[in-house]
């Protein structure tokens, strides 16, 4: 049978009724083969825009992937390209009327991206820890006062004291002895020694605190109790006050409740101001209670001590005759006979300004420390910056240098005089991911978090933080969903979409921080909405079993689930997340300046861009529709069609249109645009496919080509022939 030339539309059904295997034929070409992989080995290596620039064959194959081929001799253009700052919309890519060349600096991150020593999800994390650790460190202590409170009742002697470990720490800690330097042998001799004998074991070691112990317990010296009880009620409360106080590191409520006892139990004893004076506790109370900020303890004494009505009284001076009226001392500092250093009506006023200042400092300490902390973490630029902060400036205090240390340690349960700042450093620069890294040599979870909680490589600088989408890729991901969101849509209509859509872009930057696992992130309706909706998918027409299989599918195998599926998009977005075979974060998937999933997209167009090459090699009019048909869905005006030499050749062909159209005002050409095609419309693959068959008919026809039955139909032919027909006629014709 004689060969007869086929028509431009049955051309173009051949190759795109199934576009899979027309573009893994290509891929199989063996100069195709061996460009793709020479990219695919080289691309990581590539760390700047020269190196890229330099490098001609991956360097042309990129440009011809973005339809650029022709600009490619233009490097010091292209490398303004690349260079350009994608989120600000002045910066040279973004002011190009060319989208193409915004697409191409999009694939690419040559500014790397921000490293850190903290995301803002993970300082979150930490200073969410640091303030549960108060209410843990509260509950702690209440843990063990409610104990040793349900156990003393019962004591009998002073070896079932000393043999509870929990009992003989709580002794010690309220005493501020440390446990692990008092044996049980001297703190049985301490117990069952007689307090009123001078010559005893605790009076012979001339120890106040070791007396104070003594007399706190009422042990007989065989070790039995002596009496009704190991302890009084009044003995039982002091250890409590006592306890919470040298436990407490911040300023708690418990704490507060054991610092007003400890000041109304020691008032009630007080005859001299100068008792008070001499007590820290007492001292700290007052100046709590009334805001009292001075240099000398001493200073109090006088305050307390002065006549109210006197104008020219240290408490008048200062400003604080308020205060020396809620005490009854003479301006000798003693009490006139039959006086109470306060009254019932003294004291509750006393005890209401400590409550709210109390309160106060409370909140203002907390909040101190945390906004410290993210203000110094922010200028950490490395391991050493971390563990000086900003020493170095002049006018650092050391009280911030230690914040910042106490609020990371604090956040993980860890005591910072348990860690010197060597160690710490070793710390840090571990690789939690390394057995055999001396984190985990420590065996401490605690310390892994720590290690979790930052960004440090291991020779102590900051890097840019593992996510299961690099910056890049999630900042392109937001802007094509915001664009799918905006499409078509114009005025008021348009920037309330934008705004709802702001919502879910600020959603699925902040959460997406947070994921580390495939089934976190397909458990998110939201976060896999984006990221369906990036790529023009309708999260609807995809059920969570499928999206899950095609992440679960082995990328490298042309076999596997998502990449039999004829949209490879899928495949693209699949790529463009870190997880590994098991669902889990991992850094093995990283790019330098292309991540993964940009990889296997710029693979994709360089292989379409090929098959519509070769098409057009044979026939012009095919490349042109095969163009068309893969650009369609992006044009959102009038005006891209326009400013795309072949889709507005596509157009004039399809229409019959003199090129001298060209020479109209080009508000007129768009005009002309809209009243031909139906631009809401080219997302309709239908609506797309019948202008291609339009486009062929008339390309035929001015080409000359063989008579087309597309054109037939178009000018009414009663025969109504489908697309398979109309190819399967095509295939027997050329045999």
């Amino acid at each position: 049978m004689t060969s007869t030339s086929l028509s431009t539309y049955v051309s173009y059904l051949i190759v795109n009724r199934d576009m899979k295997s027309s573009l893994s034929k290509v891929a199989s070409e063996s100069s195709v083969a061996r460009d793709t992989a020479y990219y695919e080995a080289n691309i990581g290596k590539v760390t700047t825009v020269d190196e890229f620039t330099d490098d001609y064959q991956l360097y042309s194959y990129s440009m011809k992937a973005f339809g650029l081929e022709d600009m490619t001799y233009a490097k010091a253009f292209m490398k303004k390209v690349l260079e350009s700052d994608l989120t600000d919309d002045t910066s040279f890519a973004n002011t190009l009327t060319d989208k193409r060349y915004a697409a191409f600096a999009a694939a690419y991150n040559f500014s790397g991206g921000t490293a850190v020593a903290q995301t803002s999800v993970q300082g979150t994390t930490l200073v969410d820890a640091y303030q549960a650790s108060f209410d843990a460190e509260e509950k702690s202590i209440s843990g063990e006062v409610d104990y040793y409170n349900s156990k003393i009742g019962s004591i009998t002697s002073v070896d079932q004291l000393i043999n509870d470990s929990r009992l003989r720490s709580y002794v010690l800690d309220s005493f501020g002895l440390d446990s692990t330097y008092t044996s049980k042998s001297f703190l049985k001799s301490v117990l069952t020694s007689d307090v009123d004998d001078p010559d005893s074991f605790v009076n012979t070691s001339a120890n106040a605190t070791f007396q104070s112990l003594a007399a706190a317990f009422s042990f007989g010296s065989d070790g039995s109790v002596d009496g009704d009880a190991a302890q009084t009620d009044a003995q039982i409360s002091a250890r409590k006050v006592d306890y919470v106080y040298t436990k407490s590191t911040y300023p708690s409520d418990l704490l507060a409740q054991a610092n007003q006892t400890y000041f109304d139990t020691k008032m009630a004893t007080v005859t001299n101001v100068s008792e008070i004076v001499a007590d820290k506790r007492m001292v700290d109370y007052l100046k709590t209670a009334f805001d009292i900020n001075v240099t000398f303890d001493s200073t109090i004494g006088d305050i307390l001590k002065s006549d109210p009505d006197n104008n020219n009284s240290a408490a008048a001076l200062l400003g604080f005759q308020h205060v020396a009226a809620l005490f009854n001392f003479q301006t000798d500092g003693t009490l006139a006979d039959g006086d109470v250093p306060q009254e019932a009506d003294q004291m509750a006023t006393t005890a209401a300004y400590y409550t709210k200042n109390f309160a106060l400092g409370q909140e203002d300490a907390v909040t101190a420390a945390v906004t410290n902390y993210q203000t110094r973490i922010a200028e950490v630029k490395s391991i050493d910056d971390f563990l000086t902060s900003n020493a170095d400036d002049d006018d650092a205090d050391n009280d911030d240098v230690t914040e910042i240390w106490d609020v990371s340690l604090r956040a993980y349960g860890i005591d910072p005089d348990e860690v010197s700042k060597s160690k710490l450093r070793k710390i840090l620069a571990s690789d939690t991911s390394d057995p055999k890294s001396y984190v985990n040599s420590l065996k401490d979870e605690r310390y892994v978090k720590l290690v979790n909680a930052f960004n440090f490589t291991t020779e102590g600088e900051v890097e840019v933080p593992l996510l299961i989408q690099s910056e890049s890729v999630a900042n392109n991901v937001v802007n094509d969903y915001k664009s799918q969101k905006q499409l078509f849509l114009k005025g008021a209509e348009k920037t309330a979409a934008g705004e709802k859509a702001d919502t879910e872009i600020e959603y699925y930057k902040t959460q997406m921080a947070t994921i580390t696992t495939l089934d976190a992130f397909l458990a998110d309706d939201r976060l896999v909405a984006v990221a369906l909706q990036s790529k023009g998918v309708d999260p609807e027409s995809v059920t969570p079993e499928d999206l899950k299989k095609m992440f679960e599918s082995d990328l490298d195998d042309p076999d596997s689930y998502v990449n039999s599926l004829e949209d490879s998009s899928f495949a693209e977005l699949v790529a463009s997340f870190n997880f590994d075979a098991d669902g889990n974060l991992t850094a093995d998937t990283l790019g330098t300046v292309q991540q993964r999933g940009d990889v296997l997209a710029t693979i994709n167009k360089y292989m379409q861009q090929t098959l519509e090459e070769e098409q057009g090699d044979a026939n012009a009019g095919v490349r042109l529709a095969l163009y068309f048909q893969r650009n369609a869905a992006d044009v959102t005006s009038a005006y891209t069609i326009l400013g795309d030499s072949a889709l507005f050749q596509f157009f004039t062909t399809a229409y019959s249109l003199s090129d001298y159209i060209s020479n109209m005002d080009v508000d007129q050409q768009a005009s002309m645009v809209e009243n031909f095609i139906d631009i809401e419309k080219l997302q309709d693959p239908d609506y797309v496919n019948k202008l291609v068959q339009r486009f062929t008919a008339l390309y035929d026809t001015e080409n000359s080509t063989s008579t087309s039955p597309a054109l037939a139909m178009l000018t009414g032919s009663s025969t109504n022939i489908s697309a398979d027909t109309l190819l399967a006629v095509a295939q027997l014709s050329s045999r």
